[in-house]
């Protein structure tokens, strides 16, 4: 399989390429040729099989030229050390929980076989991991790639602007995982990453990659779990007219369940679900779309003004605003809206969201229409939020033993200003 940029100014790519260097040289992301549809049969039968068995199915329609069966089934079974079930919130209204991995957040499934994967490809020479985090990937991919012989991890996050016990999750490592607080927003640690790639001479001195959701390898196995929520529900007999929410920030998410769509997965529609960064949403409603700052939410892994996989969306649409509303809807909510869905979802039926998941229960609630089912991505523990959480609620959030354990360890990182030079000068001093 080829892999050609967003931007159609770069060489075609094999997926070891795409994957080791995360980003086109014409600072497009990369796509594959052609996305393989699943047979019926494959569909059929899904209510019978186990995660791992519809994973490999999956994995093998995106990677089987380029990986044998035996090392990529493998690898994905590695990856896939946890589940991630469907969990019924309310009437037709389900919750497919993506947060029981290590870091318990949905970037586990991703960071995990990205790890795998370009260690499967790693021949010798050192590599320089650079990701961007405005919550859960930091934590996700250094935990996905810590010990990994050969593979140094940057992890850039925006100074003051994640949980503390996100923080805890990424700067409590050591070993080959690098924490760097840079003073700004998280739309600057990308650009400070995405500057990096297209650095001649800094490429030229150390081999980066990133593992952010540019990287097909990243964004690519998430539709895993999206097949999977299907196989539940169908299981359950409530897979007809099924309606999929995702709360989006960077758009990897969500673009992952839409590439599952265009292999056959049954999805009636799909929502994305924003916090008050509403550039998609605003895309959707006027055609145009058009980048701005990212404001600070309490749903912070969503603060995103300029989502990179927005390019990934509207390539695979053909460029079609009316083809992307066709399969998409969108909505927006402000932090007390937020608060206020955590409050009445939790005092109503017990069930307790985080804040990304309540966007994403909300649109539903909202937007479901007669005879639908509705499946929400809970994309996070809301331990991660805890201080947020009680405050809404106005009761305990008890932590898992998972974050206890980074918790007790000590914070180490690097502070930066929001600088390009500086964060190359950094690079190369090490």
């Amino acid at each position: 399989m080829m892999y050609y940029s967003t931007n159609g100014r770069a060489p075609l790519a094999t997926l070891e390429k795409a994957v080791v260097k995360g980003l086109a040289e014409d600072r497009g992301l990369y796509m594959p040729e052609r996305i393989q549809r699943l047979p019926d049969s494959f569909f059929d039968r899904i209510q019978d099989m186990d995660f791992h068995e519809v994973a490999c199915a999956v994995a093998e329609a995106f990677f089987g030229e380029d990986v044998d069966k035996d090392v990529l089934d493998a690898i994905v079974c590695d990856t896939l050390s946890f589940d991630c079930p469907a969990v019924k919130v309310e009437g037709r209204i389900y919750a497919l929980e993506l947060f029981h991995g290590p870091t318990l957040a949905f970037k586990d499934v991703g960071a995990r076989f990205m790890a795998r994967l370009l260690g499967h490809f790693r021949s010798g020479e050192s590599l320089n991991v650079l990701v961007a985090t405005s919550g859960d990937t930091g934590s996700a991919v250094a935990n996905g790639f810590l010990g990994v012989e050969g593979i140094n991890v940057f992890v850039l996050y925006p100074k003051g602007k994640v949980s503390p016990i996100q923080e805890c999750q990424f700067t409590t490592l050591g070993r080959n995982i690098t924490a760097l607080e840079i003073d700004g927003v998280f739309d600057d640690c990308q650009a400070l990453v995405k500057s990096a790639f297209m650095d001649a001479e800094l490429n030229a001195a150390m081999k980066l990659t990133s593992a952010n959701s540019i990287n097909v390898a990243r964004f690519l196995p998430q539709s895993f779990y999206y097949f999977w929520g299907y196989a539940q529900m169908k299981r359950s007999g409530l897979a007809d007219n099924l309606v999929v929410c995702t709360p989006s920030g960077n758009f990897g998410n969500i673009c992952a369940g839409l590439f599952a769509k265009r292999m056959g997965l049954p999805v009636k529609r799909f929502i994305a679900a924003n916090n008050a960064n509403s550039v998609f949403y605003d895309y959707l409603r006027t055609g145009v779309y058009s980048p701005r700052p990212s404001v600070q939410t309490i749903a912070n892994a969503m603060d995103v003004g300029d989502p990179s996989n927005f390019a990934r969306v509207i390539d695979l649409y053909g460029h079609d605003w009316d083809a992307v509303k066709a399969d998409i809807s969108g909505t927006t909510y402000s932090d007390e809206q937020i608060a206020e869905t955590i409050r009445d979802v939790f005092g109503r039926t017990g069930y307790l969201c985080d804040p990304h998941g309540a966007c994403g229960y909300r649109a539903l609630a909202e937007g479901l229409r007669p005879g639908e089912t509705g499946l929400f991505c809970e994309t996070a523990h809301p331990a991660k939020f805890k201080d947020t959480v009680e405050g809404i609620i106005g009761a305990g959030v008890a932590i898992p033993d998972k974050l206890q354990a980074f918790m007790r360890g000590r914070k180490e990182n690097v502070s930066l200003p929001n600088d390009y030079q500086a964060f190359k000068a950094f690079l190369t001093g090490r």
